[in-house]
């Protein structure tokens, strides 16, 4: 969907809630072919119509550029003038919004043969066949077989408006644990992680505000990670519609099958994130089955650092980082220069990959994440930068993509990079609840 069409959704969630009957025009969109018959069994599976017409907009906002104007053009089939006024006034109130139409296929006629017309048949195999015409008759052209109907052509991509979003409209959405880990232990070898503590501040006023219940807990040593990650397993989150977890640590390097990465306690010992990632999958908490459960980890993945390689400079905008910027890693060898510091890699795991879990990694695995100590993680303070403006209108996925091109363009010292990445095994589209919706 158009953005401006989706901010416009967003504006009028409250007046469309309160007023549409989404029975009135379900049948509508469906034969327009903007949403399908699980999508309407699923929103006709809400208990109330205020539900219901709220899961009609939101599953509106990912079904593509079609959308907003078949909305309307069914509003005003139905007799919504009201709510389709409303709605035109955020694009135009005197200029109704057209609904594309796939163009006509045009039949040219032949100057050479005026007896003659071409229709397409086998446009992949064979050259067009002529067909005589009869005086003051046109030819009807052949449907075009799809694509993935037709021998010998490539099936085309599936539609990305076609994946449904996950139900995100709980109060409070579901519970957010950071683990911050700042001041370690002199036998650990591990440094103190200056600036984490601004990381923690932001991330904790940004999931409040996307109405998450969060609590936030201070230099654990690895049994104590294990034990909070045990105690919200515990918990019944059937009232809620998703799951966070943010660790902020020293990172390490480990073999994996899976997810990379392990953690550090304040002690030194280290946590996988597989490990922990397994103490919220289907089997050990029921009550997050089939329900979105995140995992944001700034921690390194390694001790490389990564020099980058030369592009035009029309690319990329560079930012140079802070002036005292450290590293989440341990240098895997003896060997060590000035920039080298006391955080680590992200650790891997060997346990099977449960559905509907997202691990986000400030780093590539392999290599170090940078940390201001003044002004807190590259990732992090992106990461909150990108939730706040585009949170109202852009799914988690997408965000996460804003994050990695604007992390990719700093440079640390004017020399090193970092790319974050993701792991992730969401199977739906997933909004976050913000003021606008």
């Amino acid at each position: 969907m158009d953005p401006k069409h989706r901010q416009i959704l967003q504006r009028h969630r409250i007046n469309l809630v309160e007023t549409l009957n989404p029975a009135d025009i379900c049948d509508g969109l469906l034969s327009k072919g903007v949403i399908t018959q699980d999508m309407i069994e699923e929103i006709r599976s809400k208990t109330t119509r205020r539900d219901q017409a709220r899961k009609l907009v939101t599953d509106l906002e990912t079904r593509g550029s079609r959308a907003f104007p078949a909305f309307l053009e069914c509003l005003r089939e139905t007799g919504h003038d009201d709510l389709m006024e409303l709605l035109q006034s955020g694009v135009g109130a005197h200029q109704p919004v057209p609904i594309p139409v796939q163009p006509s296929v045009l039949i040219p006629l032949p100057v050479q043969k005026p007896k003659y017309t071409e229709i397409p048949d086998r446009p992949d195999l064979t050259p067009p066949r002529l067909v005589p015409l009869r005086p003051g008759t046109l030819p009807v052209s052949k449907p075009l077989s799809p694509p993935s109907e037709t021998p010998g052509m490539k099936p085309s991509r599936q539609r990305r408006d076609s994946i449904q979003s996950y139900k995100m409209d709980a109060s409070p959405c579901g519970m957010c644990l950071i683990i911050n880990n700042v001041d370690f232990d002199p036998g650990s070898d591990l440094k103190d992680r200056k600036g984490s503590n601004i990381d923690c501040d932001k991330l904790e006023r940004r999931f409040k505000a996307l109405n998450f219940e969060v609590a936030v807990k201070r230099n654990l040593k690895c049994k104590h990670i294990r034990h909070e990650m045990s105690s919200l397993a515990k918990r019944d989150h059937s009232a809620y519609d998703c799951c966070v977890v943010i660790i902020l640590s020293h990172g390490t390097d480990a073999n994996h099958n899976r997810f990379p990465g392990a953690v550090h306690g304040v002690d030194g010992p280290v946590v996988p994130v597989q490990i922990i990632t397994n103490y919220l999958n289907g089997q050990n908490c029921p009550s997050l089955q089939g329900k979105p459960k995140l995992f944001f980890i700034q921690a390194c993945g390694g001790d490389e650092k990564d020099t980058g390689f030369e592009v035009s400079p029309d690319e990329v905008q560079p930012s140079l980082g802070g002036t005292d910027d450290q590293t989440d890693a341990i240098p895997m060898s003896s060997s060590s220069d000035s920039l080298s510091t006391s955080d680590e890699l992200d650790a891997r795991a060997t346990l099977p990959t449960p559905s509907d879990i997202l691990v986000s990694y400030s780093t590539f695995p392999g290599y170090v994440s940078w940390r201001d100590t003044q002004a807190g993680s590259w990732y992090v303070e992106n990461l909150d930068r990108v939730l706040e403006q585009n949170a109202a209108t852009d799914d988690l996925v997408t965000m996460l993509m804003m994050v990695n091109d604007a992390v990719s363009q700093i440079s640390a010292k004017g020399l090193y990079k970092q790319m974050p990445g993701s792991f992730n095994f969401l199977r739906k589209h997933l909004y976050f609840q913000t003021s606008q919706s």
